[in-house]
């Protein structure tokens, strides 16, 4: 898909990883937990990371010394968020992404399209970690 380097968290110490490879400078982080800690220990000095969700739940406790330390700047964004105060972020946003997908800028990787009649098996899927692109049910 692009990427210069692949880490897998699940055979691999991401912060040891990261390190080899020069450190972050960006880091965009959906899981939260051990993994969020492996990667704000592998930041740069004036690194940012963007904080999205919690998907291991286990929300991390950052410690401001060494955010000091390193000048690091972390950010966090809940998109939905964005309809009790802003909601035309989302409409912008959404027709943005859709224009990208439509011009075929963006290509979503779907890894199994599934009958409604099948949904828990796709559902499954996701709380197993197991799928490698987007589940699609198909109604």
């Amino acid at each position: 898909a692009g990427a210069d380097h692949l880490i897998d968290a699940a055979t691999q110490d991401i912060r040891t990883e990261m390190k080899a490879l020069g450190g972050a400078d960006v880091v965009y982080d959906p899981v939260g937990g051990d993994q969020f800690e492996a990667a704000f220990r592998a930041c740069r000095p004036e690194a940012r990371i963007l904080t999205i969700g919690f998907a291991s739940g286990s929300v991390p406790q950052i410690k401001a010394n060494h955010l000091l330390v390193k000048n690091l700047t972390v950010m966090g964004l809940y998109w939905g968020g964005y309809l009790g105060f802003r909601p035309e972020v989302l409409t912008r946003s959404l027709a943005t992404l859709f224009d990208w997908h439509a011009a075929g800028r963006l290509r979503p990787h779907v890894s199994l399209v599934l009958p409604l009649e099948r949904a828990a098996e796709g559902l499954d899927l996701l709380r197993r970690r197991a799928a490698t692109g987007k589940v699609v049910i198909r109604i």
